[in-house]
């Protein structure tokens, strides 16, 4: 055999040798993988192949990192695979696990702030989460971040978290604002996001937001004071949360601008982080005629129009308050 015959033949027997092991490969990467068990794997940012290959052996989800790799280059994907958290199936295949890295599918998580928490507590909640990133570097204004469920990936910084709240609380008071009744006794979506900081605080039953979103709508209107008892916890605690006590007269007597029982109109700002159901509550409230309303017993208020019968609701609350244990604010 010539050496022309001979180099042909060597050329075409590493190709066969090549294309079966492209075969071979082709089915191992599609084969189902070891894993057991489904998990959940965080590919750090800034993660190469070889590094990615390594994690996801040592986690038990491919058995072969050099495998993994040659899958990687196979499919054109090495560059495009994404850092992050992402939750594998037991015996996902190579091919499963490329797909996942390539299209991003990883691991949506959810903090919910509940409605009513200061910004300084919205803030502890941020800093406890530890699949979030990055310190908080400053203090955002007080009212000025949406209680709503959010979704996000690890990794997430908490900056861009307080960014989306702000931008989120931004767009509900600007839609509420555009959707006001007329005649209301402030004239800004600040004040309006103020006085639903308070109606926020006084009740958490849903129905009652707008009956008592218009008992303060009718003392302003009034030219009475707003008496509300959490504005005077805000101003005791400077915003850092509950008071941890029961509210004395000796309270009420606090010189504060937030204070609502020494100061004249609303507080210079929100004492509280509102939901849409409170901002919507003060910019449509009930139309009734009632100034007064007091704990009831049952989680709600007993509201009433005079002095009198507010007198008699309080007498029936601490009544209550005798048979039970906990308490409850009355305006």
């Amino acid at each position: 055999m010539g050496w022309g015959l001979r180099i042909a033949a060597g050329a075409l027997a590493a190709t066969v040798f090549l294309a079966a092991v492209m075969v071979w490969a082709g089915l191992r990467v599609a084969a189902p993988g070891p894993l057991r068990e489904a998990v959940t794997v965080v590919v750090p940012r800034g993660s190469g192949l070889e590094a990615i290959a390594l994690t996801l052996s040592d986690a038990g989800v491919v058995e072969s990192p050099l495998l993994f790799m040659a899958g990687a280059r196979m499919t054109g994907a090495v560059r495009a695979l994404k850092a992050g958290e992402y939750a594998f199936a037991p015996g996902v295949s190579i091919d499963g696990v490329l797909k996942q890295l390539r299209q991003g599918r990883t691991v949506v998580r959810r903090l919910t702030v509940p409605e009513g928490l200061t910004v300084a507590q919205v803030l502890t909640l941020l800093g406890e989460e530890p699949a979030l990133s990055g310190e908080i570097r400053s203090r955002p204004p007080e009212g000025s971040l949406l209680p709503e469920t959010y979704h996000f990936s690890y990794g997430d910084s908490r900056e861009g978290m307080i960014a989306r709240m702000t931008s989120a609380m931004d767009a509900a008071l600007a839609e509420a604002w555009s959707r006001r009744e007329e005649g209301l006794p402030f004239a800004t979506p600040a004040e309006a996001l103020t006085l639903a900081s308070i109606v926020e605080k006084e009740t958490s039953v849903a129905e009652e937001r707008a009956r008592v979103a218009g008992v303060f709508v009718n003392r302003l209107k009034g030219g009475m004071r707003l008496q509300s008892d959490p504005t005077v916890i805000y101003a005791l605690t400077d915003g850092s949360g509950d008071l941890g006590r029961p509210l004395t007269r000796a309270d009420w007597k606090y010189e504060s601008d937030y204070n609502t029982y020494f100061a004249d109109g609303l507080p210079p700002g929100p004492i509280a982080n509102p939901g849409r159901a409170a901002i919507e509550a003060v910019l449509k409230p009930d139309r009734h005629d009632f100034f007064y309303f007091v704990a009831d017993g049952t989680g709600g208020h007993a509201f009433s129009r005079t002095l009198a019968e507010h007198n008699r609701n309080v007498t029936r609350w601490r009544a209550v308050q005798r048979r039970q244990t906990g308490e409850g604010t009355g305006n």
